[in-house]
């Protein structure tokens, strides 16, 4: 499970691609590249040891990071 420290790569990932984002990458890269940051950050930061526990994390970190996760619960919220 994720410790409170683990967190923290959240903001990390949503700054490392508001700087792409200034240096012009397409805004509709934006996620993936969050996703990728996210997936890369559970590998080898949070579980270096357990590779489908990092992706899955990761993959939770990206979309929370890119705005995906909130966005996708408030679509599904609505259509109920």
């Amino acid at each position: 499970m994720l410790e409170i420290y683990d967190v923290v790569l959240i903001p990390l990932i949503i700054g490392m691609v508001q700087l792409l984002k200034l240096y012009g990458m397409p805004k509709r890269l934006l996620p993936i590249v969050a996703l990728v940051f996210g997936v890369v950050g559970g590998i080898i930061y949070v579980y270096p040891h357990d590779i489908k526990a990092g992706t899955l994390v990761g993959l939770m970190m990206g979309l929370s990071a890119s705005g995906l996760y909130s966005g996708g619960k408030a679509v599904v919220k609505s259509e109920v």
